[in-house]
C-alpha cells in the first residue's frame, strides 16, 4: 500500500493533500480469523478507509511468557488482511486498553506482580518493553513505509483520565512509551493518544471521543440530553466532563491540532445495569454534529462488533469482580456496532456510510472548511428550544450544516427557517424549511456540478458521479443554479442504501438491500435475498443474468430470475427449569447452502446463554430488542440449546425497551426464526 501520512494543525495529509479518513475499530482477537477479509470487506463497503484495533495483552500472555498469536489472535495475518482488503491499519498496543476487558486488557499475572501499575515504576516498564517487542515482531514489515497497511499507532489509552499519572509525571510517562516503541522499531507517520476528559498526551496528536449514551453511568434512569448532539467548539465529550467551559480539562492546546475522533460510539455496549438501545439515527445525528462542529476524522469505536476469546485461566470480560465498574456478558461484545457480533447489518452502517460516501468525495475540500457557529446556537443540550446550526466554509463554497435531533428527548419545530451564509461577502438565502423534531442535515451553497454551480439546493450531497452531484432528501426540493449545473436527487431510503463503484472506468452509483463491495469482475453482494439493484447511470450492460425492466425517478432497476429465498424452518421446546432458569433446545431444519444462517430469538428475561454442543458459546444482556446469533462459526449446527435466566420485576437495571411484567418476574422464549445471508457475484 502506498500514502505519505502528516498533519497540520487543522487536517491530516495524504501526499500533500488534505485528507479526511473515516475510521472503524475491529478487534481481530474477538472474531474469527477465516471471516476477517469478508468483513473488512463490508467495512471498506461502508466506507471506512481505516480499521482500527487493539492489542488487548490477556489475549495473547493471559499466563507469563506464553504468548498467543495463533487463530483468532494471528496480529500479523489481520495486517496483511486489511492489506489485502484495501484498508489502511491503525494499531493501537497500549499497554492499557480497557476495551471492555478484564483488567482493563492487563493479564492477571500483571496486576498482581506489580503494586505501581500503569507508572514510571521501572520494573513495570520492562515488562511493557517485553509486550511492545513481542508485538513489533508480529508486524514487523507490516508498516506504510514497508508497504504495509500500519499508518498509525497510538500509545496507552484514556492515560491520565482512567488511572495513571498526571500531570508533569503523565506527560513523561507517555513520552516514555513513546520512544520505547520508536527505540524497539515501530516507525509510523501518526502517533496518537486519546486527548478528552483530561487525559495527558504526552505531545502525541490527540483524538477524542463521544457516545450518544452511557452505558458505564451508575445511574439506573434515562440521562439528562447528551452534548454531543450539540454543535459546539466544544471537543471534549460532553459526558466526560466539559460543562465548565471549552477546553476545561483537556490537556492540550485546541489551536495546535486538527479535531480528529477515535471514539465516535457506532453503537453501545449492553451493562447489566444498563440496557440501552441506540437507534441509526442517535449514530448519524451524532457523527452528523461533529462534522457541523468542524471535526476532519470520524473514527467509531466500535464499528464491528465481536465476541470476547475463551479464556485459558479466567472469563476475559469487564466485570464488578476485578474492581470494575461494570459487568458485562462473558463473550458478547457485540456493542451494537454498524456490523454486529456476527457481521450482520444495523441501522447505524447506513447512516455512517451517508456521512462516508459524502467525505470520499468532499472531504478534501471540507478539511479546509472551518466551522462557524452562530452565537444563536446554544451550547446547551437541555436547551430543546433553540435551533443547532452552523455553516462550515472557505469563503467561497461551503455547507449549512442544522441538527435539531436529541436522543430520547424531543426538539422543537422550526416552520419557515431560513437558512442562509455569507461567502465572498455575498449572502445566499435559502428558501424558508420546515425543520421538524428529528431533523438533522446539511446543504451546500455554492457546489460545483456538471459545467454549472449550485448557488444551493435544499437537499444534502451524497457524492459525485462522473462528475455530477448526487444528493438526497424525501422533502419537496428547490435550488438556484448557474450554468449548466447537472445533479440527481434520490431518497433517502436509497441514499442509506447506495454505494458508489466503478466498473469498467465509469463511476457508477448501486443501490442494494444488500452489501455490495467491490469485486474484479464486477461486484458483489451479501444479502438475504434474490438481488434487485438499481443504478445511476444506466449500466452500459446488464450483469449476467440480469434484465433492465423499469426506470424509477431517474435510477435503473434491474431484476434476477434466480431465486434464494430458502428460509431455515426454527422451533424450540423448554427442556428443563431449574432455580427459576429455563433451558430451551432450538431446532434449525433446512439451513439451505449459505454464506450464514442468523437465528434471532425473542425472549424476555435477564440474560441468555448459547450453548453448542453442551459448550458455552455466547451469551446476551436482554435488551427487548431480540437476540441473534450466526450459526456458521459453529459448523450451521441443526440443534443447539439456550438458556434463559429470569428478570425480576424490582431490579435495579434501565431498560430502554421495557418489557410487561404479568407477576414478579419474566422468563421465556416468545418466538424464533431465522434469515440467511448468500453471496451474489455480480459479473458482465
Amino acid at each position: 500500500m502506498k500514502g505519505n501520512f502528516s498533519y497540520n494543525n487543522k487536517f491530516i495529509t495524504k501526499d500533500g493533500k488534505p485528507y479526511f479518513p473515516v475510521m472503524g475499530e475491529f478487534h481481530y482477537s474477538r472474531y474469527p480469523a477465516d471471516m476477517w477479509e469478508k468483513e473488512l470487506l463490508k467495512m471498506k463497503a461502508g466506507g471506512v478507509d481505516v480499521v482500527s484495533s487493539y492489542v488487548i495483552w490477556i489475549h495473547h500472555e493471559e499466563a507469563v511468557g506464553r504468548y498467543d498469536f495463533t487463530g483468532s489472535r494471528n496480529l500479523r495475518r489481520f495486517a496483511e488482511a486489511c492489506k489485502k482488503c484495501g484498508v489502511y491499519m491503525f494499531l493501537r498496543i497500549g499497554p492499557w486498553s480497557h476495551a471492555e476487558a478484564r483488567n482493563g486488557g492487563f493479564p492477571d499475572w500483571l496486576v498482581k506482580k506489580h503494586k505501581n501499575i500503569r507508572t514510571n515504576d521501572e520494573g513495570y516498564l520492562a515488562d511493557v518493553k517485553k509486550f511492545y517487542s513481542r508485538i513489533y515482531e508480529e508486524v514487523k514489515g507490516c508498516f506504510i513505509k514497508d508497504g504495509g497497511a500500519i499508518i498509525g499507532v497510538q500509545i496507552e489509552n484514556e492515560y491520565g483520565h482512567c488511572g495513571g499519572l498526571n500531570g508533569d509525571e503523565g506527560e513523561k510517562h507517555m513520552r516514555i512509551l513513546t520512544e520505547m516503541a520508536k527505540e524497539i522499531g515501530y516507525d509510523v507517520p501518526l502517533y496518537t493518544a486519546t486527548g478528552w476528559g483530561g487525559a495527558v498526551t504526552g505531545g502525541l496528536l490527540p483524538v477524542m471521543g463521544g457516545y450518544c449514551d452511557a452505558p458505564w453511568d451508575q445511574s439506573t434512569d434515562k440521562l439528562a440530553p447528551s452534548g454531543n448532539y450539540v454543535i459546539t467548539y466544544e471537543r471534549n465529550d460532553h459526558g466526560i466532563g466539559s460543562d465548565h467551559h471549552i477546553g476545561y480539562g483537556v490537556t492540550f492546546d485546541f489551536n495546535d491540532f486538527p479535531y480528529l475522533t477515535a471514539e465516535l460510539g457506532g453503537g453501545l455496549q449492553v451493562t447489566k445495569h444498563r440496557r440501552t438501545v441506540p437507534s441509526g439515527h442517535d449514530i448519524g445525528a451524532m457523527s452528523l454534529t461533529k462534522l457541523a462542529s468542524g471535526c476532519n476524522l470520524l473514527g467509531y469505536y466500535m464499528y464491528h462488533g465481536g465476541t470476547n476469546p475463551h479464556g485459558k485461566l479466567t472469563t476475559l470480560q469487564e466485570s464488578t469482580a476485578t474492581g470494575y465498574l461494570n459487568d458485562l456478558p462473558e463473550y458478547s461484545y457485540d456493542f451494537k456496532a454498524p456490523l454486529r457480533e456476527y457481521g450482520q447489518r444495523a441501522e447505524s452502517f447506513g447512516e455512517i456510510k451517508l456521512l462516508a460516501m459524502f467525505v470520499k468525495d468532499f472531504g478534501s475540500e471540507l478539511c479546509t472548511m472551518p466551522a462557524y457557529i452562530p452565537e444563536s446556537t446554544s451550547s446547551d443540550p437541555n436547551d430543546l428550544a433553540d435551533l443547532r446550526m452552523s455553516v462550515r466554509h472557505n469563503g467561497k463554497k461551503g455547507y449549512i450544516f442544522v441538527n435539531n435531533y436529541q436522543r430520547l428527548y424531543d426538539m422543537a419545530e422550526h416552520k419557515n427557517t431560513v437558512l442562509s451564509a455569507e461567502l465572498d461577502g455575498e449572502k445566499i438565502t435559502l428558501p424558508p424549511v420546515d425543520i421538524g423534531n428529528g431533523d438533522h442535515f446539511f446543504y451546500p451553497v455554492n457546489m460545483q456540478t456538471g459545467e454549472g454551480v449550485l448557488k444551493y439546493i435544499t437537499a444534502t450531497p451524497l457524492c459525485m458521479v462522473n462528475g455530477k452531484a448526487v444528493l438526497y432528501t424525501d422533502k419537496p426540493y428547490e435550488f438556484e443554479a448557474v450554468g449548466d449545473a447537472e445533479f440527481e436527487v434520490i431518497s433517502r431510503k436509497d441514499a442509506l442504501n447506495a454505494y458508489k463503484l466503478n466498473i469498467d472506468g465509469e463511476e457508477y452509483l448501486i443501490i442494494s438491500d444488500g452489501i455490495v463491495c467491490e469485486n474484479t469482475h464486477g461486484f458483489r453482494i451479501y444479502g438475504e435475498k434474490s438481488p434487485v439493484i438499481k443504478t445511476y447511470p444506466k449500466l452500459k450492460k446488464a450483469p449476467v443474468g440480469f434484465e433492465c425492466k423499469v426506470e424509477e425517478n431517474g435510477l435503473y432497476v434491474y431484476s434476477c430470475a434466480d431465486s434464494c429465498d430458502d428460509k431455515p424452518a426454527v422451533s424450540f421446546k423448554l427442556i428443563s427449569e431449574n432455580d427459576g432458569v429455563k433451558k430451551y433446545e432450538i431446532d434449525v431444519a433446512n439451513i439451505p447452502k449459505c454464506e450464514e444462517c442468523y437465528v434471532k430469538i425473542d425472549y424476555t428475561g435477564d440474560k441468555s446463554r448459547l450453548y453448542i454442543d453442551g459448550q458455552l458459546a455466547d451469551d446476551d444482556f436482554y435488551t427487548g430488542e431480540g437476540w441473534t446469533t450466526g450459526l456458521a462459526r459453529y459448523g450451521f449446527p441443526n440443534k443447539f440449546e439456550v438458556e434463559i435466566y429470569p428478570l425480576f420485576k424490582d431490579d435495579r437495571i434501565y431498560l430502554e425497551h421495557t418489557p410487561n411484567f404479568d407477576g414478579s418476574m419474566i422468563c421465556e422464549i416468545t418466538s424464533a426464526d431465522a434469515s440467511c445471508e448468500y453471496v451474489f457475484d455480480i459479473e458482465f
